[in-house]
């Protein structure tokens, strides 16, 4: 019944964007560990918030190869930006390509390097987050970008279910899991945030500064 509801879902939404396609094709042909993209129904999520919201500006931590930033950049303001990050050098020439065939590189800053030197030179803030980078310093990004999130802005934050390890016990050098763990556990009793989780791929974290 699971994947029933989950294929009925993706077939009601909707349909891929023939340039993400492209994107999420490539990414699965040329790239190592594809499954770190955003993909279809989990984009189509993001660019509806980002519809909704309707931000001036976005940050992104964790760019990939594009797909969720592109999807996040088709709900700026006319005069919107998207910021977004990548620390792996390797990937810039996917990122660099995927943006000029969205068309919206007049919308999308790229940055490669370590998100958390980069952050602080940020002197705006944002009305939107989406952390999608390294596990094991999702608490420290947090920790980063909440003051630069406007009041009434949002974070999205990916991965909050890593595979389900969540809920087991923590082996001693599963330094990713542990990011995670401490992440979710200090949002929960973070009255300084609105929170939802969606059991959405791998659990989509939603929340809203007060």
């Amino acid at each position: 019944m699971k994947s029933f509801l989950n294929d009925y879902s993706i077939w009601l939404t909707e349909n891929e964007n023939p340039v993400l396609q492209n994107v999420r094709r490539e990414t699965n042909l040329k790239v190592l560990m594809p499954r770190m993209l955003s993909g279809h129904f989990q984009g189509v999520l993001l660019e509806m918030i980002s519809k909704m919201i309707k931000p001036k500006s976005i940050l992104e931590l964790g760019t990939f190869t594009g797909y969720s930033a592109i999807c996040l950049a088709k709900g700026l303001s006319s005069n919107g930006k998207l910021h977004t990050i990548e620390f792996n050098d390797e990937l810039e020439i996917f990122i660099k390509k995927n943006i000029k065939k969205s068309g919206l590189e007049n919308k999308i800053k790229y940055y490669i390097g370590d998100a958390l030197e980069i952050i602080p030179d940020f002197t705006f803030q944002f009305d939107l987050v989406f952390i999608d980078a390294d596990k094991r310093s999702y608490l420290k990004y947090y920790y980063a970008v909440f003051d630069k999130v406007a009041p009434n802005g949002f974070i999205i934050v990916d991965n909050v279910f890593w595979d389900g390890k969540v809920l087991e016990e923590i082996k001693k050098n599963d330094l990713y899991t542990k990011g995670v763990v401490e992440f979710n556990n200090f949002i929960k009793n973070d009255d300084r945030v609105e929170k939802i989780t969606l059991p959405i791929r791998d659990g989509l974290m939603i929340l809203r500064k007060k």
